[in-house]
């Protein structure tokens, strides 16, 4: 009897230490597989979860570009980051940029200048350009102007230059009637764009009306019969109710600014100018949300770029700006 207890003791025990083993290892590979699929989640590349801010000013005519990126990007790609997209003119941007903690990116409707340069040398930021679409300056008449249609490059000069002081002027047709000139002001890339390669920096004429706000401008244009301005094409696409576009003649005929028609080398490239964002590199390599926005920007700005009013870049230079930022990662 003793003998057949001692027996189903050891059964027992035996039986005790099998499960526990069993148990042991059942924990171990389920430790095993949960640790492998937070390894496999946390090393895909672009699974990772980002958070912290991306600042950014500059250009009033590439904001509506940049800040649908930014809404898109916020949204979909990366909720923990907050992208401010702010439009104090490319100049004025410039100066916020290039300072000590100064913004991520600054917005430009022009290249950046060589005394800009200069201070980002000083201040031992590394500047990169990334070109973001290409935009049609379209000059603007009001609604009720039905004479103007079409200029020629010098007409338009003229006009601004103060050469013409009548509609009559330019044409015997046309109404007696005072021109009344518009335009933004010095803090826009668009005013320079138009100063440096429309009039070679001859002075606009002296009772010219210069705005900070574009809204302001297409205001002020829509309720002038005898108003002519200029700003970049997506303010007037989204103004078509409140404003006209002028066909320009650059010497073959006139040609309307349209998403078909801008382009560096197409029928109104005279009029047609790249735009850009200059991201600060040193901030780039500090904080990966910027690196990440700016790597997001050129992926996806040519989506984005007819509905805003911009013709896109070549997909070529898009892809090798993504390359090159990539590589700062």
């Amino acid at each position: 009897m003793r003998f057949k207890k001692f027996v189903m003791f050891l059964f027992v025990a035996a039986l005790a230490i099998i499960l526990a083993a069993c148990g042991s290892d059942k924990e171990e590979n389920s430790s095993g597989n949960k640790n492998q699929s937070e390894n496999t989640s946390n090393g895909s590349e672009g699974s990772e979860e980002l958070e912290g801010s991306v600042v950014i000013d500059g250009s009033g005519t590439v904001f509506p570009l940049m800040s649908r990126l930014a809404e898109e990007y916020m949204v979909n790609e990366q909720p923990g980051v907050s992208v401010e997209v702010s439009r104090a003119g490319t100049s004025a941007g410039f100066e916020k940029f290039l300072q000590e903690n100064g913004t991520n990116f600054n917005d430009a409707s022009r290249l950046i200048k060589d005394e800009e340069k200069a201070k980002a040398d000083e201040l031992g930021i590394e500047v990169k350009e990334l070109k973001v679409a290409l935009d049609g300056l379209t000059i603007v008449v009001n609604q009720d102007n039905d004479w103007a249609k079409e200029l020629t490059v010098d007409q338009v000069k003229g006009i601004f230059l103060g050469e013409y002081t009548n509609w009559s002027d330019i044409n015997a047709d046309w109404p007696k009637e005072k021109i009344q000139t518009y335009g933004p002001n010095e803090n826009h890339g668009t005013y320079e764009f138009f100063y440096e390669n429309i009039l070679e920096e001859q002075d606009l004429v002296s009772d010219i009306n210069l705005q900070q706000e574009y809204s302001t401008l297409v205001t002020l244009v829509s309720e002038d019969k005898n108003a002519i301005g200029f700003f970049g094409f997506g303010y007037y696409d989204s103004n078509k109710d409140k404003v006209k576009a002028v066909g320009i003649d650059f010497g073959a005929g006139a040609v309307q600014p349209s998403l078909d028609t801008i382009a560096e080398d197409g029928d109104y490239a005279g009029f047609t100018r790249p735009v850009f964002t200059y991201l600060n590199v040193n901030h780039a390599k500090e904080k990966p949300e910027v690196l990440d926005y700016a790597i997001y920007v050129m992926e996806n700005t040519n989506k984005f770029a007819g509905e805003t009013g911009f013709a896109p870049i070549p997909e070529a230079e898009a892809s090798s700006l993504v390359d090159e930022l990539k590589a700062l990662q």
